[in-house]
């Protein structure tokens, strides 16, 4: 694949003299070449010249190479640096494991290791529960990739995948106190991913499915589902739909129609796209028109209650269309028909920009960006592992949808990602409703829910 189909993100360090005109010269440049501008920083503001950071958005090194060209015949203007911050933020990895007590004396080593720690193993060998004090196992969640499915780059391999599962553990530490541990899998079989999963399951409180590609993710969720005696959460599939669910909810409420009477198309039934489909299903009573590139998938859509379909008629027809594809520029301006809703979610490149979608007359449109998983995942799973549910079920997931558009600012369509009081928000609808369905083995009382503290205590325990 060529390196001009994804954009990259660079710094130039530039030299301006001062003579008037030069930055606009330098900016005329940057566009000449295909590039866009993002911020532009002053590092330095001398008397004969000034050092600015300008950071440029290209369609590739081709594109980066024309435009450094384009620069170097402006005789105002000297590149002293190209920086990738972005390679310049991941180095060394995003996450490391750390103590939570220290073991800098002889006396607490020995209570952190031996002698002392043997106690703590004899307790928990005569009864097991004490794992749950006295561990790091009920708030640890293992996220499992094998590297077939990874964001808009699809099978780059589980290595290569790593950076996204670093940065899916850093968030869940930094927004719900939930250890993360990501894990890298060198095999692509069904089987040998089921029974690796569950012979590490006992090093966690649940089990974390992360960009494995269809149609083997619903394998091997079922299989894990059924075979596991923890929670089995696939991002892919639940957490898009969570998201996309309270979405919806906020769009139907902002353009005044009731998602029940809407006609919903789904154009792309892959991981996220059939699960969003069986969500709404459940939601409002009615099938969703769907289309995928693979008859199989189509007729998985069937089996679940969707209606095969094709993306003219969905375009044509439907009223609410989410788009799952992964294709860029899929849906044509002149497909959109006059006050559809239109979530094109595919990262990093949607279906269709909500600019151009607006422009053609979509009453509201979201992409990718806006209805992110990352709204939901910390707090269900912040919810699960606190009531230790056994499973995780649809009443859980719904829950974590109307918390999600409940706590939603008004003229927003979904509320910021990195907001700790919705990712609490969530974790208590989930809470409830794992205690109210019958699937939660730890009650929680009053307190749990009006304490704002998202913080882990040392010992393991949760202070919600």
């Amino acid at each position: 694949m060529s390196d001009n189909h994804y954009r990259i993100v660079r710094t130039l360090r530039c030299k301006n003299l001062n003579v008037p005109g030069t930055l606009g010269l330098l900016t005329t440049a940057i566009g000449r070449a295909g590039a866009e501008i993002g911020n532009i920083e002053t590092i330095h503001l001398g008397h004969h010249y000034t050092i600015r950071d300008i950071e440029v958005i290209v369609q590739g090194e081709d594109y980066l190479r024309q435009m450094i060209k384009e620069i170097s015949k402006l005789e105002e203007v000297t590149v002293l640096q190209v920086r990738d911050d972005v390679l310049e933020l991941h180095k060394g990895g995003k996450i490391k494991m750390i103590n939570t007590v220290p073991a800098d004396s002889q006396e607490s080593l020995s209570k952190v290791y031996t002698p002392g720690v043997a106690e703590v193993c004899r307790l928990i060998l005569n009864e097991p529960h004490w794992k749950d004090t006295y561990t790091s196992i009920t708030h640890s969640v293992a996220i499992v990739t094998d590297g077939t499915a990874v964001l808009g780059l699809g099978n780059i391999g589980p290595v290569a995948g790593m950076p996204v599962m670093e940065g899916k553990a850093a968030l869940l530490y930094q927004l719900v106190g939930v250890s993360g541990i990501p894990i890298l899998l060198a095999t692509t079989d069904t089987d040998e991913i089921v029974a690796t999963i569950k012979n590490i399951a006992p090093t966690f409180g649940g089990i974390h499915l992360e960009d494995i590609a269809s149609p083997r993710c619903f394998t091997i969720l079922d299989r894990l589902q059924s075979e596991l005696d923890r929670p089995v959460f696939h991002d892919d599939q639940q957490g898009t739909a969570v998201v996309t669910l309270a979405a919806l909810l906020n769009a139907c409420k902002r353009t005044g129609v009731v998602l029940q009477e809407m006609k919903i198309g789904l154009i792309g039934l892959g991981a996220a796209g059939l699960s969003i489909g069986k969500f709404l299903l459940r939601y409002t009573g009615n099938p969703a028109l769907g289309t995928a590139r693979t008859e199989a998938s189509a007729m998985r859509h069937a089996e679940h209650g969707g209606i095969p379909s094709n993306i003219d008629e969905i375009m044509e027809t439907a009223d609410v269309v989410i788009a799952t594809t992964g294709q860029s520029g899929l849906i044509k301006p002149s497909m959109v028909r006059k006050g559809q809703i239109i979530f094109a979610l595919s990262n990093p490149y949607p279906e269709i920009t909500s600019e151009r979608a607006i422009s053609a007359g979509a009453s509201l449109a979201a992409d990718g960006k806006t209805v992110n998983n990352l709204i939901g995942y910390p707090g269900i799973w912040r919810g699960i592992l606190d009531t230790k549910a056994r499973e995780i079920n649809y009443e859980m997931y719904y829950a974590a949808s109307q918390a999600i558009a409940s706590a939603t600012s008004e003229g927003e369509l979904l509320p910021s990602s990195i907001d700790q009081k919705v990712h609490l928000a969530v974790a208590h609808a989930v809470a409830r409703a794992a205690m109210s369905t019958g699937v939660a083995q730890r009650q929680l009382d009053d307190d749990y829910f009006e304490d704002a503290n998202l913080e882990a205590l040392p010992d393991g325990t949760f202070n919600l």
